[in-house]
């Protein structure tokens, strides 16, 4: 038997008719159609249907579209647009970390997940956190590079907004949990 549920996703609150089995990648896609959530494996094994879930790389093909009610949900959608791409968007164009796409929102929002725990990660940690995302196209290269590269246009950013707050403290929101790619 179907119920209501309400979300907030991308800052927006919305509505749906749901049944309680229906996974979140389904009511993301075919409910509120918000297509840049990707379905490939339905199995939690290719990473592309990531997003975040109160600001963790999640696989939406795991979760209960209700368990999500009252929680922060993230889409690609919603962390940059056409005319003001978030750094990850940038840095994967212009680092050429994308061939045909289909893993490109679910990289995004994992490596998301990592700058912000770590906001100057090594190689071998952002390959870490993307292990659980695969990538049939690039060789994985020009993605670790367009984190990388988004890393450091971010702590620039940062730097500089620091500058102009000189009295203003920096205090990360508190978090929990595991991210995406690790220990599935």
């Amino acid at each position: 038997m179907k119920r209501p549920i309400t979300l907030t996703v991308n800052g927006t609150v919305r509505s749906a008719v749901v049944e309680p089995r229906a996974l979140l990648v389904h009511v993301l896609r075919d409910d509120l159609d918000l297509t840049g959530t990707h379905i490939g494996c339905d199995t939690s094994q290719c990473g592309a249907c990531t997003v975040l879930i109160d600001g963790l790389a999640v696989k939406s093909c795991t979760q209960l579209a209700i368990q999500c009610e009252g929680q922060a949900i993230t889409t690609i959608e919603g962390i940059g647009t056409i005319e003001d791409l978030h750094p990850l968007q940038t840095a994967f164009w212009e680092q050429h970390g994308l061939q045909c796409g289909f893993c490109t929102p679910g990289m995004i929002l994992t490596a998301a997940d990592l700058l912000a725990r770590d906001p100057d990660p090594s190689e071998t940690a952002i390959r870490h956190a993307l292990e659980g995302n695969y990538c049939r196209c690039t060789g994985y290269q020009n993605i670790v590079k367009a984190v990388q590269a988004a890393a450091a246009a971010m702590r620039s950013a940062r730097a500089a907004a620091a500058g102009s707050r000189v009295n203003e403290p920096a205090v990360a929101p508190a978090r929990t949990g595991q991210p995406a790619g690790a220990a599935v």
